[in-house]
């Protein structure tokens, strides 16, 4: 069976999830009406545009479910990952031109979530308790590189959207430092209503890493509320690792993770476990999931197999084993 499914009889408290509707093409003012990530846009055109991708991301599956299936009790082989982190930071405004402080909350973000130490970890209703991961993966900026690990560059640009030109030194971007070993997160404007996008494993390397606003990054402050508590950044990483949206970017779509419920599609600002209106009946959706678009302050939790998802492209022979020295 594809999912793990949550009876509805397991709770006797819920609250509806209410999504605002927005256009997410609108113009951008100060906060956006709700989180919007283009990394599956992002993917789509690159498959266009490159034939032999899918077929890169077809084997890079297989291997991760062969992996998957080999793992016990969703360890790493081989101990611990510590994910070496360079900032790229393109800014015309001095807001733009986000602080290392600024940049070491976010990195302190990564660390706390993706090891299950961020204070709201003990949210996760009772009813899955039991898939809720602490996925052992750390992140430290590479200090030996540029300012503390930060590249920064002045640029005349007001956005720079999701065709990946702030990753090119040509266009006027920042080409990314060692992107087979090194995670690489450009902080900038990218317009359009968007939070920020990944490449997914299989892209090219002179693509690869991911692209966060700026207004978004790290701890924010206020006004860039409600996504003020560096959870783009998870999100984006999350799929940097090879994890889908929930809902699998489809009505009731598969995510391919077992023990994560069917969505019926994205959620925005739902608090707490609800009943699911696809099928099997009588499961529970999971909107405090990092891959899900709730706001910042009501995701908290990556899964078990969402965990195992991402342990299998730092395996010996995955996509990113190149991370494990």
């Amino acid at each position: 069976m594809k999912k793990i499914l949550f009876s509805a009889a397991a709770i006797l408290m819920l609250f509806a999830c209410q999504n605002e509707a927005t256009d997410a093409n609108a113009t951008e003012t100060s906060a956006v009406a709700r989180r919007s990530c283009a990394s599956q846009d992002v993917l789509a055109e690159q498959l266009a545009a490159d034939p032999t991708l899918a077929i890169r991301m077809n084997e890079i599956e297989a291997f991760t479910q062969k992996r998957i299936a080999s793992l016990s009790n969703y360890r790493l082989v081989g101990g611990k990952i510590e994910i070496p982190v360079v900032v790229n930071v393109l800014y015309r405004t001095n807001a733009e031109n986000i602080s290392l402080e600024q940049i070491q909350s976010q990195i302190d973000i990564l660390n706390k979530d993706f090891t299950a130490t961020n204070s709201d970890f003990n949210k996760v209703p009772q009813m899955f308790s039991a898939v809720a991961a602490n996925v052992d993966i750390t992140f430290k900026l590479e200090t030996n590189i540029g300012d503390g690990g930060v590249i920064r560059k002045s640029t005349k640009k007001t956005s720079w959207g999701t065709r990946d030109a702030m990753k090119n030194s040509k266009q006027g971007g920042i080409d990314p430092t060692s992107p087979s070993t090194t995670l690489n997160i450009w902080a900038c404007t990218i317009g359009g209503g968007i939070l920020g996008y990944a490449q997914f494993p299989g892209g090219k390397l002179a693509t690869d890493g991911v692209v966060v606003d700026s207004k978004y990054f790290g701890l924010s402050g206020s006004a860039s509320a409600p996504y003020n508590l560096g959870r783009t950044a998870t999100h984006e990483v999350g799929h940097w690792m090879n994890l889908r949206h929930i809902w699998g970017d489809a009505s009731c779509g598969n995510d391919l993770v077992e023990d994560t419920p069917v969505h019926k599609t994205a959620n925005y600002t739902a608090t707490a476990p609800f009943i699911s209106s696809c099928l099997p009946a009588d499961h529970y959706e999971m909107p405090m999931n990092y891959m899900d678009y709730t706001n910042d302050d009501l995701m908290y939790m990556f899964t078990n197999g969402q965990k195992a998802r991402m342990a299998a492209i730092f395996a010996v022979g995955g996509v990113r084993a190149g991370f494990r020295n």
